[in-house]
């Protein structure tokens, strides 16, 4: 069965980059483009992870992590944090948020891949 990621994303070529490396990876990509269509599609298409931009019109990552960590039927679902703050005051107000992991833009592929697989990995 092939995993679902959901990417939150408002800017275009950050989900292009993003759909052309999961997709290359066996994964199937969902996508929405902010933070209110990213809860929306978490309670309605349940993927296995979602990977969700910080900064995001209306309602932002921290806004979006709040409502689907308090979703009893979504709390479980990893999500990785996204954003172009690399200070480790960020990383940790987003741990602390409720991501499961924080990754700074620009971000290595392999290196976001191997953290996609482990957090699913953790998952089973």
């Amino acid at each position: 069965m092939t995993q679902r990621i959901l990417v939150v994303e408002d800017t275009y070529d950050n989900r292009q980059i993003l759909r052309d490396l999961l997709t290359s990876a066996g994964f199937e990509f969902l996508e929405a483009v902010d933070g209110e269509k990213g809860v929306q599609m978490a309670a309605t298409c349940r993927p296995d992870l979602i990977l969700m931009d910080i900064q995001l019109p209306g309602l932002d990552g921290f806004a979006a992590i709040g409502k689907i960590k308090g979703d009893l039927e979504l709390k479980d679902i990893p999500v990785i944090g996204v954003s172009s703050h690399a200070n480790s005051d960020d990383a940790a107000k987003a741990l602390q948020a409720g991501f499961s992991a924080y990754v700074t833009k620009p971000f290595s592929p392999r290196a976001l891949l191997a953290r996609v697989r482990e957090l699913l990995s953790n998952e089973g």
